[in-house]
């Protein structure tokens, strides 16, 4: 009898509590909320593809001559002007060859004056009828042989000339030592490069492209590049797009012009993300834009996720796979619908099952 009474109370305070518990929940005072959807963030479709910045004028500077290089003024990181006089090499034999021109064109312009006389005496002789036809087309001939040899002689001569310019190298364009191949002392040889100068005061973005994006993607196109080292994004247009992708392994290369590219450095590493607009039905080789803000994002150790609402608006939260990092937002690969709304913030602390409103 007693153990039946026992039993008794203890139901009714079992259901007791229950009550309250329900009670208390239905009394909680809903936390406000602010709501976002991630297709509002995405512009629709889009593709991304990592790369990195160059400079889109680069000469590889070298020399048409074998010698030793007698004279290195350039270093790396040094700026240059367009004619500037960087490297020279020894010049003995050039300047041999330019002696021998110059005694060529003596000789050459002596026999051409002697020539040059008697075709003039001949052809006022011919003229007096004191000189035959033949001698005349004789010293024709031999007037024309001596302009001939004197023009070999000073061609000849403008070749030795073109080859000392080869001996005292000079800067192609207005720029930035970024490399140096040689030093003083060393041995130059035809088509060996010495140094590289780049232009970083007009940068671009190579990226390479799957072919199953590279279709989508058209010259002039508008897209955001985000510095992978400071999460700064800058604008920029789709420059020039390769069509083989034969020698970058079965994908295209694409390059950006970069805007307001003063304060970025060649050799920089990039995310670019090219957007296409949905025209009704989305091209299904590209995935639907998920980007959600940073801040939206929770994490529990190795886990990522965000909080959804449910139909009786209460928090949810959904794990999620991240993707890559766009300065403050984040790519979502799996776990959330671009159409899904989610809790971007919240003025209280929220858990599973928090009552939300909006």
């Amino acid at each position: 009898m007693k153990i039946l009474v026992y039993s008794v109370l203890l139901l009714g305070l079992t259901m007791s509590c229950s009550a309250d518990e329900k009670d208390a929940t239905l009394k909680q005072t809903p936390i406000q909320v602010t709501v976002n959807q991630s297709g509002n963030n995405s512009e629709g479709a889009y593709a991304s593809a990592s790369g990195k910045l160059v400079a889109k004028n680069t000469v590889n500077v070298s020399t048409r001559m074998m010698g030793y290089i007698t004279g290195m003024k350039a270093e790396v990181g040094q700026n240059v002007s367009a004619g500037q006089l960087l490297v020279s090499i020894n010049s003995t034999d050039i300047q041999a060859k330019g002696g021998q021109a110059n005694a060529q064109i003596s000789q050459a312009q002596a026999s051409y004056n002697i020539a040059k006389k008697d075709y003039e005496r001949f052809s006022n002789l011919y003229k007096n009828q004191s000189a035959s036809q033949k001698e005349l087309d004789d010293m024709r001939a031999r007037y024309e042989m001596a302009q001939a040899g004197l023009q070999a002689a000073q061609a000849m001569k403008s070749e030795v000339n073109s080859q000392y310019r080869y001996t005292n190298i000079t800067a192609p364009i207005s720029g930035v030592i970024t490399a140096k191949y040689a030093e003083q002392g060393d041995m130059a040889s035809p088509g060996m490069p010495l140094l590289t100068i780049e232009s970083p005061s007009s940068l671009q973005a190579q990226v390479l492209v799957s072919e199953q994006n590279i279709t989508q993607i058209t010259q002039g196109m508008p897209v955001k590049i985000t510095l992978k080292s400071t999460n700064e994004e800058v604008g920029g247009t789709v420059a020039e797009i390769s069509k083989s992708s034969t020698n970058t392994g079965g994908q295209y290369m694409v390059k950006v012009n970069v805007s307001g590219s003063q304060n970025l450095l060649p050799g920089m590493f990039v995310n670019i993300q090219f957007p296409f607009k949905n025209a009704g039905k989305v091209n299904q080789d590209f995935q639907e834009g998920v980007m959600i803000p940073k801040s939206a994002l929770v994490e529990k150790g190795q886990l990522t996720g965000v909080y959804t609402i449910s139909s009786n608006n209460t928090a949810v939260l959904r794990w999620v796979k991240i993707g890559k990092d766009f300065g403050d937002q984040f790519e979502v690969l799996s776990g959330l619908t671009a159409k899904e709304p989610y809790i971007v913030s919240a003025q209280g602390k929220l858990y599973n099952g928090a009552k939300v409103k909006q």
